[in-house]
């Protein structure tokens, strides 16, 4: 019944949009072709240009006059052509729809990364992805979906090795400076834990510049060599979380292969998994389930050491993405791997620092999320519960997580219990309102509203959503790209 009803009031709104294309062709017809009535392509905009920090609104009402033929004013042009491009993966231009051309040129997100798989192609990927804050007014990258997200994986896995790595022009580099260069990606790394991506991302793009500078024109022999380009692929895997975290995903596609590019000439196996395990995130997060499960059974293939950190952050990647694909037996089986691994003991060379943030705690958060999306409500309350018992040195961010998640486990069993949902609901308001800065955890937040809003005469809930809705009206934090 409840799929009817969705077919039904999609079936409404594509005749809505489809009586408007005989008003104005170009537009009512991507706007049928997408699904989308006015209100939700101004919705989506509006959402759209937060995350590429414009302060401006649109008005829900006022796509009607575009499809009626009056052209819209900057920026929404470009943004609308962005918008529809990225759906339809096909670009789209001011031209198409009979608007003037704002000069901004739309290239998907990987332009510019099809470089060899040696060092020269990492330092190629990385000066392109660093490059884009002078490029921001003349450029917009879009996300790449489908098979198309997965062919740097699948190039990863079967590229030879890079070779020596080493430079001979330049003074000479200490191994000491790349300890340093590590232990400022650590501090970074922790900053982000507690406060979110937006006031860390900077920070970081300066010292991936710093890096790559280095790279450029030090002297350095083989062994130092790859320790460099591991820190920048770890560096340039950290700003493809904090972009993805505020919901850039075009960007964070670029980072996150540019960082593939960069841990293979270090010869790093376990960082360029790592890598893909980031990138199954992203592509389950937007809906390209295949891909997400490409992702993550790659970096399984890929990865062939003993670190049980490593080999439990895969087997949860790779449980998350079954998770969302509704298939119950590949995912508990995942799940069941990826805490025997982390139950294991490391080699000689021990766990790589990256890995410090999957503790038991986050293991069960990981594996209550997996739940989750099974319907399994009881099972993922019951690791999500365990999870808060084991919090400690938790990043604010991910304790504001479990607590909208579990909030949400309350709200949409067999018989909600609002008073528990709404309580856990409060706790990550009040996080997420002063403390951390992320849009991604705001996302869970607005789900989790959702859900209650069929219980708003309750007090509780009533109480909640109010209190919810003045934080997602905010307008989003302008983001330096």
């Amino acid at each position: 019944m409840r799929t009817e009803r969705h077919h039904a009031s999609g079936r409404r709104a594509a005749g809505e949009v489809a009586a408007m294309t005989d008003i104005d062709g170009q537009l009512g017809t991507l706007l049928v072709q997408v699904g989308w009535r006015p209100e939700d392509l101004a919705d989506r905009l509006n959402r759209f240009a937060g995350l590429h920090g414009y302060a401006t609104r649109v008005h829900r009402k006022t796509p009607y006059k575009w499809i009626k033929g009056s052209g819209p004013r900057a920026p929404w042009p470009t943004l609308t052509c962005a918008l529809l491009s990225e759906r339809l993966q096909r670009i789209i231009e001011a031209s198409d729809l009979g608007w003037k051309d704002e000069g901004t040129q739309l290239m998907p997100a990987t332009a510019g990364l099809d470089g060899p798989w040696n060092d020269l192609g990492a330092v190629r990927a990385c000066k392109a992805v660093m490059e884009e804050g002078a490029m921001r007014r003349r450029t917009m990258f879009l996300a790449v979906l489908g098979s198309g997200m997965t062919e740097s994986a699948l190039e990863w896995l079967i590229a030879h090795p890079a070779g020596d790595v080493s430079r001979r022009a330049g003074h000479p580099l200490p191994m000491e400076i790349v300890d340093c260069l590590d232990v400022m990606t650590g501090s970074l790394r922790r900053m982000d834990d507690q406060l979110g991506g937006t006031q860390a991302f900077d920070l970081v793009r300066m010292h991936l510049h710093t890096t790559i500078e280095i790279i450029e024109t030090r002297r350095y022999g083989d062994q130092v060599g790859r320790r460099l380009y591991g820190s920048a692929g770890e560096m340039l895997r950290l700003a493809g979380w904090l972009a993805f975290d505020a919901g850039r995903h075009a960007q964070a596609q670029r980072f996150w292969d540019a960082a593939l590019r960069a841990a293979h000439a270090a010869g790093d196996r376990a960082l360029g998994a790592n890598i893909l395990g980031f990138q199954s995130c992203l592509a389950k997060d937007i809906g390209q389930i295949r891909a997400a499960i490409s992702f993550a059974e790659t970096a399984r293939t890929g990865y062939k050491g003993r670190s049980p950190q490593v080999a439990a952050i895969l087997g949860f990647r790779i449980a998350e993405a079954h998770a969302n694909a509704q298939d119950t037996g590949r995912t508990r089986a995942a799940i069941d791997a990826a805490f025997d691994s982390l139950d294991g003991s490391p080699d000689s060379f021990g766990d790589p620092a990256w890995s410090y943030w999957l503790t038991p705690a986050h293991g069960d958060a990981q594996a209550g999320y997996c739940y989750m999306q099974l319907g399994d409500w009881n099972r993922a309350r019951q690791h999500l519960i365990r999870s808060s018992k084991q919090h400690h040195q938790e990043s604010a961010r991910e304790g504001a997580l479990r607590d909208v998640l579990l909030a949400t486990t309350y709200a949409r069993q067999d018989r909600p219990d609002l008073g528990r949902a709404c309580g856990l609901g409060n706790q990550a308001l009040a996080t997420l309102s002063g403390q951390v800065d992320s849009p991604r955890c705001v996302t869970h937040l607005r789900d989790l509203v959702h859900h209650l809003r069929p219980y708003h005469r309750t007090p509780v809930v009533r109480d909640f959503c109010l209190d919810a809705d003045e934080m997602l009206r905010a307008p989003a934090t302008p983001r330096t790209v």
